[in-house]
């Protein structure tokens, strides 16, 4: 069994999405004044590595303490599309290669190495994008999970593809990193947020675990 980190890292004044709130590390506790440590963490919960669920862009959506916590592990699908460049969308054909193993309640997680363009502004601005008919094919195709290496949807109709992947049942984990370090292309994919009552999203600690079931 091999465990793979799939997160960025979070830390005081990261980068984060134009219009989210910024992150803010305070020391609340020491151990020299106070004989241990305590830190206050204020950040969005779209910050870094995080999840969404249908409250986030579906007025009377789920939250995500709603939402049933196996939504957010199982076998997924590693999906290359490291072909694709710079503000260049993702269309269904993309994934037709692919069809024989997206089978409604599929997890698949798209590969673009996109998150190696951080630090640079370009990481919000340029990213690979999904395409509107690619998020109603997914729709159609009972997707349960889609994981991607980019911090959104679609910088330019982000509004639209949330509503229409999140309102069609699918769970989004985006800004996940280092998918290259996989060897296999089945995995075990866990990305669990907090239980945030009545949460539109929240960040998580995603890993991929490949030969779980190999002896």
């Amino acid at each position: 069994m091999r465990v793979v980190d799939l997160s960025l890292p979070v830390y005081n004044e990261m980068p984060v999405y134009p219009g989210d709130p910024k992150v803010f590390f305070m020391k609340y506790r020491s151990i020299e004044s106070d004989g241990y440590n305590l830190t206050q963490i204020l950040l969005g919960t779209h910050t870094g590595t995080h999840l969404d669920v249908p409250l986030h862009f579906v007025q009377g959506g789920a939250g995500i303490d709603s939402v049933s916590v196996d939504r957010f592990m199982g076998e997924a699908y590693v999906i290359d599309l490291t072909y694709k460049k710079a503000e260049e969308e993702i269309k269904p054909e993309d994934l037709i290669p692919y069809e024989s193993i997206i089978n409604p309640g599929s997890k698949l997680l798209l590969r673009t190495d996109w998150y190696k363009v951080l630090p640079d502004k370009r990481y919000f601005k340029e990213q690979p994008r999904i395409s509107y008919e690619l998020a109603l094919w997914l729709v159609e195709k009972k997707v349960s999970l889609l994981g991607l290496e980019t911090p959104t949807i679609n910088p330019l109709d982000n509004r639209k593809l949330h509503q229409t992947l999140l309102s069609g049942g699918i769970i989004l984990v985006e800004a996940l990193a280092h998918l290259e370090d996989l060897k296999k292309d089945k995995v075990f994919f866990i990305a669990l947020p907090l239980k945030i009552v009545n949460g539109d999203g929240s960040p998580v600690r995603a890993v991929a675990i490949e030969d779980l079931y190999e002896g």
